[in-house]
């Protein structure tokens, strides 16, 4: 063995402790193993399940058309210790130990996968009929709710809202979604990208109410701040998700004004030892030159493997994607990807009224980010214009005709 081989593998932590077993969690402990990490990985996760996928419980498995969505990963053949049902309560790094409800995880290298929790609707928590969708058990208190066909209110009109709302017109359900803000998803797109996407709701029999604050819940009934009552079988709550850091307490470890841990451009924490990826965790983009949060899936899959590339350290590895997501709503494909709030320019390509079509946005001429109604062909040659930077002619790029790859300057 060659003396740089020694210091390279006495380098290497022998111990890593990945906490979260949703997407980011799994793909970090799977992604040391493709890597060649030979030292023992322990995924952690808080839910007693097989580690699963989230995207089908606002479908597939709402609907009951499918059990679960378990990964495909045959963790005992990868060497990788499951401890599912644990509750993880803090760390401490100095020691790095990670404390749980059944005791004292010693580590080498933490990695923080804990993802993000839905944000409840104040003085709702004991009210029956009150659903969150955010777990596998949500989903499945949910299927017979649907089954049942109730009259559901949905608070919230952003991207889980439209989801659920969604799953529960197919399955023939009335559906009346209330809404703080004037506009759906007015907490992710400008007014004038998602006023359209306000059709959407009546071309599917749910019912949208804008300016619609709720005063209170209780059982069969959401009360708005005007008096009206809405009558409801059920209710589900889609106000927003907030990182799973309040284990993080205590320990040091940085975070951001959201919660989030604070990474850095390696997805390293503030303390020596811990990284953070996924759902909980921001990072600096060169690319955008802000500090990004994103919470898709997309990035759970990606982030994991610049986290094992550093964790073994051949290479050091710098975590700068282009953001990517996707949502099902209404009969419509919609994607997006990039990031458009420093952008200088947003060009239309399509009739928004009609059932495809792209928002494009620039910064100096060239792609920064792309919303796409069911056209996945632009948002796929969009998504690698972004990353090359490619400087684009805006009156070529509004031809809804032109391939996108083809309106370059």
């Amino acid at each position: 063995m060659s003396e740089q081989t020694q210091e390279r593998e006495a380098a290497t932590p022998r111990r890593v402790v990945v906490v979260g077993a949703g997407m980011a969690g799994v793909q970090t402990a799977v992604a040391l193993r493709e890597q060649g990490f030979t030292g023992t990985v322990t995924l952690i996760g808080a839910e007693p399940h097989q580690p699963y996928d989230r995207p089908p419980l606002s479908k597939a498995v709402l609907l009951g058309k499918a059990e679960g969505s378990a990964f495909d990963v045959d963790f005992a053949s990868l060497g990788i210790e499951l401890r599912l049902g644990r509750e993880v309560l803090g760390v401490r790094p100095g020691d790095h130990e990670l404390d749980t409800a059944r005791g004292t995880v010693p580590y080498d290298v933490l990695v923080i996968a804990t993802g993000a929790e839905p944000v409840r609707l104040p003085g709702t928590e004991d009210v029956p009929g009150v659903h969150l969708l955010r777990t596998l058990d949500d989903a499945e208190r949910l299927r017979p709710v649907l089954a049942r066909q109730h009259d559901i209110v949905v608070v919230g009109a952003g991207w889980i809202g439209a989801e659920f709302a969604t799953a529960a017109r197919e399955a023939g359900c009335a559906v009346t979604v209330v809404e703080a803000a004037d506009r759906p998803l007015a907490g992710a797109l400008p007014a004038e990208v998602a006023a359209p996407m306000a059709a959407w709701y009546a071309d599917s029999g749910a019912v949208l109410r804008t300016h619609a604050r709720v005063a209170h819940v209780e059982p069969g009934a959401v009360v708005l701040d005007d008096g009206t009552r809405l009558p409801a079988g059920a209710v589900v709550v889609g106000v927003g998700a907030r990182p799973a850091t309040a284990w993080l307490a205590g320990s040091g470890i940085a975070l951001g004004d959201h919660g989030e841990v604070l990474a850095d451009e390696r997805l390293r924490a503030s303390v020596p030892d811990v990284y953070a990826v996924g759902d909980c965790a921001s990072f600096p983009s060169g690319r955008y030159g802000e500090r990004l949060l994103v919470h898709h899936w997309d990035n759970a899959l990606q982030g994991p493997r610049t986290v094992a590339a550093n964790i073994i350290g051949e290479t050091p590895a710098v975590y700068d994607p282009v953001p990517y997501f996707w949502s099902e709503q209404f009969g419509r494909f919609v994607q997006y990807a990039g990031h458009h709030t420093s952008a200088d320019t947003r060009l239309w390509r399509g009739d928004p009224s009609g059932p495809a079509w792209t928002v494009c946005w620039l910064r100096e001429g060239r792609l920064t980010a792309l919303l796409a109604v069911g056209r996945p062909r632009d948002l796929a040659q969009g998504r690698r214009l972004i990353e090359a930077g490619t400087p684009m002619d805006a009156e070529l790029l509004t031809d809804p005709a032109r391939p996108l790859k083809a309106a370059t300057a």
